[in-house]
């Protein structure tokens, strides 16, 4: 079968893997990767937000031996209790990472979370695991699967400037009890203070309760964390949230869904609408209802997928195959109030930020269209917000993904550069003054 995917050199280029000896009480996925036992939740959950749950040693397939320690640093894996959309308890795993780099910034070493792009529904596809084996590989039921840790270059850049990092793994990706709440702004915003918070409760690491807390994330990383901006006020104040870097964010739902329809990532689609259907059963009579078998196959194959997979299997296909009328996915949410309300409060920029925001994004990107990320930083402007609206100027090359992963590797750098003068107490300058006149 020929496949139209135009896949990013950086998969093509990985062809190594790496051997990971089963514990007897570890899951396998359908897809044939190891789910180590860590990943599944107890029946208790500890009381409160961001404690805690278990926590084990995180061999790195990317370090180095140091003087003092491995190098880039030492890492743990996490799981700690978070709250969901519903209020109900939820256990999220991530992982923290202790830096071999001093801290040269003022005060306390600061602590960045870091919320991943999008990596699937699978629960093989977690940064976590990506961060022990580098590339995650297997097949099992005639199923293969592939998931690459593209989020590791940024983790390492913020560990070689001295600062600690942890990342979370979203509400379930990875835990083997339910699925993965793609994009669900509450969920993520939620996983993504908490995290904090556990990595504040690790014993024997160099952060403290004054250490100052950044966020970092892009696409549906840049929603995540830019729903956190919002929450935090709300549901963590004790996170001393300093700055959040919001590359290209998935802001409003309803041009994201119109958007890529039809693109390498259309696979993207069945996974919000699992997760939707997961946090709100009222919505499944209408999935029901406008779902074929051909789209119910869809949603099922894709909720084990990564990325990767998604862009072997699914790219360029249109949600029109997957209907009972043959309508797109976009005209069934304009049709249904009840769908169209539900994303309408998955809509971030409704809420004032803490701290100062750079929102990034692509003026050429059209999988995550700017116009909507542009929008959110004119919202939360008007709300009293401090933003810094950052364009990045990069031409149109004729592919929605290609428009979108340009800006995340063009824009990291000069990223991870602003977050770290922000946590050292270098101010930033708004630019809410001068966004109504920019493109």
């Amino acid at each position: 079968m020929l496949v139209r995917a135009r896949i990013p050199a950086v998969l093509l280029a990985v062809t190594f893997t790496v051997t990971v000896t089963a514990s007897p009480a570890a899951a396998v996925s359908s897809r044939g990767v190891e789910i180590p036992a860590f990943y599944t939740p107890p029946a208790t959950l500890p009381a409160d937000n961001g404690d805690l749950v278990r926590t084990e040693p995180l061999p790195l397939a990317l370090s180095l031996p140091g003087i003092d320690s491995r190098l880039p640093g030492e890492a743990t894996r996490i799981m700690y209790k978070s709250t969901d959309e519903n209020g109900g308890p939820v256990a999220v795993t991530g992982s923290y990472l202790e830096p071999a780099a001093s801290w040269r910034g003022p005060g306390p070493r600061p602590l960045v979370v870091v919320a991943p792009g999008t990596m699937g529904q699978g629960d093989q596809c977690t940064t976590s695991l990506a961060l022990q084996r580098g590339l995650v590989a297997g097949a099992g039921q005639g199923q293969t699967t592939i998931s690459i840790g593209y989020e590791i270059l940024a983790i390492y850049r913020l560990l070689a400037k001295g600062i600690a990092v942890v990342q979370t793994d979203y509400v379930g990706l990875g835990t083997t009890d339910r699925l993965h709440t793609y994009v669900n702004r509450v969920d993520e915003g939620h996983a993504v203070l908490d995290a904090a918070r556990a990595a504040r409760a690790l014993p024997h690491t160099s952060i403290t309760s004054r250490s100052p807390v950044g966020l970092y994330g892009y696409s549906q990383g840049g929603g995540a964390v830019a729903s956190a901006a919002e929450l935090q006020s709300t549901y963590a104040p004790d996170v001393l949230l300093k700055a959040t870097y919001a590359g290209a964010p998935p802001a409003d739902l309803a041009e994201v869904t119109k958007a890529i329809d039809g693109t390498e990532l259309v696979g993207a689609l069945a996974w919000s609408i699992s997760g939707f259907v997961q946090s709100d059963p009222e919505l499944r009579p209408l999935v029901d209802k406008y779902l074929n078998d051909a789209g119910r196959a869809a949603l099922t194959d894709l909720s084990t997928m990564c990325v990767g997979d998604a862009l072997l299997g699914y790219a360029w296909k249109r949600s029109t195959r997957w209907t009972t009328n043959g309508k797109s996915l976009t005209d069934i949410i304009a049709s249904e109030p009840a769908l169209r309300d539900y994303l309408g409060g998955q809509r971030i920029g409704t809420r004032k930020p803490a701290g100062v925001v750079r929102v990034a994004t692509g003026v050429s990107d059209d999988l995550v269209p700017h116009q909507q990320a542009r929008t959110l930083a004119v919202d939360w402007c008007r709300q009293g917000g401090r933003v810094v609206y950052a364009p990045i100027m990069l031409p149109d090359v004729g592919d929605p993904l290609g428009n979108h992963v340009g800006p995340l590797l063009s824009d990291q750098g000069a990223a991870v550069d602003w977050l770290a003068y922000r946590l050292a107490g270098v101010p930033a300058i708004s630019t809410c003054a001068i966004l109504p006149i920019q493109p």
